[in-house]
């Protein structure tokens, strides 16, 4: 299993920035995606999550209005558009996989993690 995360980066407040995960090794129309996030000297904290078919989405409250989640099943690639960016969203972001959106609100209970993408807000 593979979840390839990129498009981090430095942006300033205010700045948009479109993360991607592209899956392999297992059945990407059948899994719900997701998204985490670790600060410095923080916990891994919950972002967002799409079911598989797409019409189900959830946020965490710091990031609902700002963030949306999208993925593309021809592609098996999952999308994190991020706008209107703050210092506090710093942080490295994991692409996650597994079996419903509940399971993938919770570190404890997400099946695949991917290697993280390096996002820093800051002027």
């Amino acid at each position: 299993v593979q979840l390839q995360a990129s498009g981090g980066g430095l942006v300033q407040p205010g700045g948009s920035l479109r993360l991607s995960c592209a899956a392999s090794g297992f059945t990407f129309v059948n899994a719900a995606m997701g998204w985490f996030r670790q600060a410095p000297g923080k916990e891994r904290e919950f972002v967002a999550t799409i079911a598989w078919t797409g019409l189900r989405s959830d946020y965490a409250d710091s990031v609902k209005g700002r963030f949306t989640i999208s993925r593309d099943n021809a592609k098996n690639t999952v999308y994190l558009q991020m706008n209107s960016l703050k210092p506090e969203d710093t942080a490295i972001y994991y692409c996650t996989a597994g079996g419903t959106l509940a399971e993938l609100k919770d570190s404890g209970s997400v099946t695949y993690w991917g290697e993280g993408t390096l996002v820093t807000v800051s002027s």
